[in-house]
């Protein structure tokens, strides 16, 4: 039996300089041609009991950052720390009991529910495979769990397609806190789902994690929805992170223009009121052959002749703001 985790450090979870580069293979022998640079340098923390958003573009990298923080890819370079352990390189054994701290609800409800079992089954799965409750008290334990995310313990016995998409989402919901998990990845939870809907979900979110004391890693590119749920919002743009800062503070004083021009695509409910929407020039460029110096230099209205020989670093404007920016050196 292997030994229990030991943890230590400041942050849940801290990601440092974590890098995933996806190789290009062509010809009969399937030689590696070029690499996609999905993530390139991202490092960011989580503290106990915070919720921080992960925003960008599609494409900018925040999925796949978040897939090997669950260490379902594998990481480039880089180092993943849950209370001061690295996990970037744990034995089998380790990796259950990361799996009891860390948990996932993913964009796509069904998908990441199993057809082939009733929706009781899959909820009360982790108690199995963890060993934790024996099997008489399981079915107790699961409807339990539909009742702390509004569903009937009568429904156990459905199977997923008989749900609709929010209900779907809630069993997803449903099955990742079953563990009490320290840290749960969202990946996009409500993007798929009716506006009316989405309130619903992010209102049981905000409950499950003042009853379980859960922290939440919530990655999402719809900006008016991070702003209800997120603690802290980090930005990223061609997989890197470009500013960091409180909630407030990032909605109220963006600093670097990519944010500026993500915030200002955001709709209000006011026809008559009238707001300035700035526009980007051009396309995201390929993460296969990135931009030289700042990334967002081609598209940037504010670049400088450094932007472009220069990679900007993270700089702090104050104690919870961060920006990688020449702008503010």
């Amino acid at each position: 039996m292997s030994e229990e985790l030991i943890f230590h450090g400041e942050h849940l979870l801290d990601v440092q300089r974590l890098k995933k580069f996806f190789p290009i293979k062509k010809g009969v022998f399937r030689r590696t041609v070029g690499w996609v640079q999905a993530v390139d340098g991202v490092s960011l923390h989580v503290d106990k009991g915070e919720t921080l958003g992960l925003v960008g573009e599609s494409g900018c990298g925040k999925s796949t950052t978040g897939k090997c923080i669950l260490r379902l890819l594998e990481p480039t370079e880089g180092d993943i720390l849950l209370e001061g352990k690295n996990i970037s390189a744990i034995n089998p054994s380790e990796m259950k009991q990361f799996r009891r701290k860390v948990q996932a609800v993913f964009q796509d409800p069904y998908s990441s529910l199993n057809p082939r079992m009733s929706v009781g089954n899959i909820v009360g799965e982790p108690f199995k495979v963890h060993d934790i409750h024996p099997s008489s008290d399981i079915r107790e334990r699961v409807a339990d769990l539909f009742k702390k995310v509004g569903l009937r313990p009568e429904y156990m016995s459905r199977y997923p397609h008989e749900f609709s998409g929010g209900q779907r989402q809630r069993i997803g919901i449903a099955r990742s806190i079953a563990l009490r998990p320290d840290l749960i990845i969202f990946d996009e939870p409500v993007s798929a789902l009716d506006v009316s809907i989405q309130a619903q979900v992010i209102n049981l979110l905000d409950d499950l994690k003042q009853e379980f004391k859960l922290s939440y890693l919530f990655i999402a590119h719809d900006l008016s929805v991070v702003e209800h749920v997120s603690d802290r919002i980090a930005v990223m743009y061609l997989g890197k992170i470009v500013e960091v800062a409180k909630d407030t503070e990032l909605y109220s004083n963006p600093l670097h223009p990519y944010t500026r021009a993500l915030l200002s695509a955001i709709p209000i409910p006011e026809p008559k009121q009238k707001k300035k929407r700035i526009i980007l020039q051009g396309e995201v460029p390929s993460p296969i052959n990135p931009p030289s110096g700042c990334r967002f230099h081609p598209r940037c209205s504010e670049a400088m002749k450094i932007c472009k020989h220069e990679e900007p670093i993270m700089s702090a404007i104050d104690h919870h703001h961060q920006v990688s920016c020449f702008l503010y050196r």
